[in-house]
């Protein structure tokens, strides 16, 4: 594998992986009230602890993205 397909592979990955960061995102803004509902009793957890856990699984999908795709991706733009 060159690093012309690695750059363009990682390239991919990081909009799609972006793309789903957004969905993801939208999804829980629109459907918070259905969503906290649907948890709560699937899960057994308390409502009022949804909301962290919505912002900590946004918060940690957005740093494994930046970490593990578009920081590698720049790099190797850079020394391409």
């Amino acid at each position: 594998m060159t690093i012309e397909t690695l750059t363009e592979l990682l390239g991919w990955v990081t909009i799609i992986n972006m793309g789903l960061l957004m969905v993801s995102t939208v999804m829980i803004l629109l459907m918070k009230g259905v969503a906290i509902k649907m948890h709560s009793k699937m899960f057994a957890i308390e409502e009022k602890d949804l909301n962290r856990m919505y912002f900590q699984y946004l918060g940690n999908f957005k740093i494994l993205v930046i970490v593990f795709n578009l920081t590698p991706y720049i790099a190797l733009k850079i020394i391409a």
